[in-house]
């Protein structure tokens, strides 16, 4: 038996609660990881609360990433005693994900743990990270330079806008984050922000085109925001859009795009093929301070998951939440 956050939907409703798990319940995989920490993104929250159908099948176990050593491997890519990590891969979603105390995935999901991270700093950067570091390689691709200008992080004070502004000011980058919580300014600009701004600036409904500021944007948010984004991104700039914190409607015209030659960069973290998450990470340590990942994360046990889901929901989250599923 292993403990697990486990989703139901039956005739008493929609639920999620902390449970004991038979390990012969676990699904089909040629790899068994003893799971020591997960995390509780976005995607975790709405799984959990409902908010959003993410969830597939039931029972399901929510928790979109994890890092743990292998227990047992049919596969010739692992064995006994491994460290591995998972991202994405429709864990939490269509089959168990990180929030138990014991997973089984298919071997070409996981990745070796990467050099340079414990289990833990892997995971407080978990996929929120991976996802920034995802879309820096996009603006990376486009062939950016600090020198052509400012770039803007919306939903800056999330886990993947936390992550944003730390790489592209290590970068070099002037970056301006965008928030709803200017409470938190200070913490952002102890990340590297050269400004921070009211969300509210850019979440309202805008023109096709406006004054050109942004040299790129790298966007969580979606909606009214993203479309205001790539408004004002500059001529021939860029924008990598990985959210929809705000929605998943995109309320803008072709203009930004014909006009002035902007750039849009859809960024999907689930599915990436194995040598371009290895790439990421290789660059997330040489790009990330490990004291940084103080700053971002905060840990929390397997129970808690279910009390913070409510909170990450409601807006109330700052940065990265790990879970110490063994807690």
């Amino acid at each position: 038996m292993f403990k697990a956050i486990l989703i139901n939907k039956d005739d008493q409703g929609y639920r999620a609660e902390l449970g004991e798990v038979e390990e012969s319940s676990l699904p089909e995989g040629d790899v068994r990881v003893k799971v020591l920490y997960s995390t509780l993104n976005y995607k975790d929250g709405l799984a959990i609360t409902g908010k959003s159908p993410v969830v597939r099948s039931f029972p399901m176990v929510p928790g979109i990433d994890f890092a743990g050593e292998v227990i047992e491997s049919s596969s010739p890519d692992f064995k006994a005693g491994d460290m591995v990590l998972l991202n994405g891969w429709g864990v939490g979603e269509g089959h168990w994900g990180g929030l138990a105390q014991q997973a089984r995935v298919k071997a070409e999901w996981l990745i070796p743990l990467p050099k340079g991270f414990t289990a833990k700093q892997a995971l407080a950067i978990g996929t929120a990270g991976y996802t920034a570091m995802l879309c820096v390689m996009a603006l990376q691709k486009h062939d950016l330079k600090p020198s052509d200008g400012e770039v803007l992080v919306t939903g800056a004070a999330g886990g993947v806008g936390s992550f944003a502004v730390a790489l592209l000011s290590k970068l070099g980058f002037t970056v301006v984050a965008s928030t709803g919580r200017m409470a938190e300014a200070d913490y952002l600009k102890k990340l590297g922000a050269a400004e921070v701004i009211d969300r509210n600036t850019l979440s309202e409904p805008g023109k096709p085109l406006a004054k050109e500021r942004w040299a790129a944007v790298l966007d969580s948010v979606g909606s009214h925001t993203l479309a205001n984004a790539c408004a004002q991104t500059k001529s021939n700039g860029a924008v990598a859009a990985c959210g929809l914190a705000q929605g998943m409607d995109f309320p803008s015209s072709v203009a930004p795009f014909i006009l002035r030659g902007v750039t849009l960069y859809g960024v999907n973290s689930v599915t990436v093929p194995r040598t371009k998450r290895i790439a990421a990470y290789e660059q997330l340590s040489k790009l990330v301070d490990l004291k940084t990942l103080d700053e971002i994360s905060h840990e929390i046990t397997l129970e808690e998951s279910l009390k913070y889901a409510q909170e990450l929901m409601a807006g109330n989250v700052r940065g990265r939440l790990i879970v110490d599923v063994n807690r």
